[in-house]
């Protein structure tokens, strides 16, 4: 038989409260009260009433569970991208209006061939580009989602206002302009679609793309009816008066710009690329003691412009032959590191070549770009005549000493140099790798995957020789 506490059977006694529910975390709960003949009644709390017409926006704009169901810079990035987007449709109102102009509407001497041919042109333009871009830049799109995210916008801009310059070429011309603006776009199709998908990925936190995806979309759409509305006021205004259409596609397209690089700065992924894993290792080697910034701030320091410029450039993911070029390499590199899944090397243009093992993880890619890491730091060290960080362990301080030392001789490092480096700098990897993986997660980075960016090629290496596999 079950015993029910006596405090807790002469609490709701005293206020009939049997249930009380709430939806989430929405403000208000709803009560459930039993009277003198056993009956529950419903009550719902004032407060919840009150914010119906609230709640009913909310439930239909932004995701279930909101806002513990999506990341932490969801409402802000949402903001930005809403202002963006109303922006983009007004310039796009102006631009369609010169493209009609420019393809022959009003004109009694333009035909509808011409104008199918062209239109016809622009589109088959346009379907190339999207695949040869999509062939080209596809895997970095997911690494560098903030940057190309960022390169859409702006190349949107840039064939709108191609499209707004039509009517001052001449008809001629036309053709040629609707073609380069339609490849403009097709780009920027590829690349705001791939980097919106790489965007909700890091929003939903419930397995709930798409339900993050399609609340995205209703936005979108909202957002575009205002537009359309306010383009219906605007077209007239700025017919035959170029003057008020060029102030306001400028001022319109600067908000644009300036709304899109609030929105990708704003937001804090939590993922490793090649960029924000630079900025993490150099202050992790600035500080003696071991120090791994903070999400936000690696976030805010990773460079949305342009690519970031290292003095080394590391190729991840390369053929064997790029790395290994004798025997006598592949034994000083792996003596006593037999379980080593990567290979490293280092010429004296400080280009970096690394091979991945076929059973390599994610961890040992993470390993072999911190590894690269490290020798990027110390040449930038000696390179720019700076002090060199003391290290409490005489381990790491002694191997360190000894990288700035051989890094000191600049372009005129010899082979046995490059290779003496890379082992060195082996050396100090396997010592700082595991504490630093431990940091990075307390610090609150995935390292369950990452976004480093390698390269399809992978090998398998034996000084025994490699039992070849048959082919079926």
């Amino acid at each position: 038989m079950l015993n029910v506490c006596p405090n807790f059977n002469s609490m709701y006694k005293m206020n009939n409260i049997i249930c009380e529910e709430g939806y989430g975390s929405q403000e208000g709960k709803v009560l459930y009260k039993r009277d003198n003949n056993g009956k529950i009644h419903k009550n719902v709390d004032k407060n919840r009433r009150f914010s119906s017409i609230s709640q009913f926006f909310r439930s239909v704009f932004l995701p279930q569970g909101y806002p513990e169901s999506v990341s932490e810079d969801y409402l802000t990035y949402q903001i930005w991208d809403t202002v963006q987007a109303f922006c983009s449709y007004l310039t796009g109102t102006l631009a369609t209006q010169a493209m009609l102009k420019g393809v022959g509407v009003g004109d009694e001497t333009a035909t509808a061939v011409g104008a199918t041919i062209t239109w016809i042109l622009k589109d088959g333009t346009g379907m190339v580009g999207r695949i040869l871009f999509a062939w080209i830049q596809g895997t970095s799109l997911d690494s560098d989602c903030k940057r190309w995210r960022l390169f859409a916008d702006i190349l949107n801009d840039f064939a709108l206002c191609v499209e707004l310059s039509s009517p001052l070429f001449p008809s001629r011309y036309f053709r040629f302009i609707a073609c380069f603006s339609g490849l403009c776009k097709s780009l920027v199709g590829v690349a705001g679609g791939a980097t919106r998908a790489a965007l909700t990925m890091h929003q939903a936190r419930r397995n709930n793309m798409a339900d993050v995806s399609a609340k995205d979309g209703s936005q979108e759409t909202l957002v575009n009816l205002l537009g359309l509305i306010c383009g219906l006021v605007v077209t007239p205004m700025v017919y035959g008066n170029p003057h008020l259409m060029w102030t306001l596609f400028v001022f319109f397209t600067f908000l644009h710009l300036f709304a899109n690089y609030q929105a990708v700065t704003c937001v804090v992924m939590e993922t490793l690329n090649q960029a924000r894993l630079h900025i993490i290792v150099k202050d992790y080697l600035s500080h003696p003691g071991g120090y791994t910034p903070r999400l936000r701030d690696v976030n805010a320091s990773e460079p949305v412009l342009w690519k970031q410029q290292k003095k080394v450039q590391i190729n991840l993911g390369t053929q064997f032959s790029e790395v290994i070029n004798n025997v006598g390499d592949l034994e000083q590199l792996i003596q006593g590191r037999q379980d080593n899944l990567y290979l490293l090397s280092l010429n004296n243009n400080y280009n970096i070549n690394i091979v991945l093992h076929q059973n390599s993880t994610v961890k040992d890619v993470l390993k072999s770009c911190f590894h690269a890491e490290i020798i990027d730091f110390v040449v930038n060290l000696t390179e720019s005549n700076k002090e060199r960080p003391m290290y409490r362990s005489q381990d790491i301080d002694r191997l360190m000493s000894q990288l700035c030392t051989i890094t000191n001789q600049g372009q005129n490092l010899s082979r046995a140099d490059c290779l003496n480096i890379v082992i060195v700098s082996q050396t100090l990897t396997d010592q700082l790798f595991p504490r630093f993986v431990k940091e990075l997660e307390s610090a609150g980075w995935i390292t369950d995957y990452n976004l480093l960016g390698p390269d399809e090629w992978r090998a398998t290496w034996n000084l025994d020789g490699v039992a070849s596999k048959k082919l079926y």
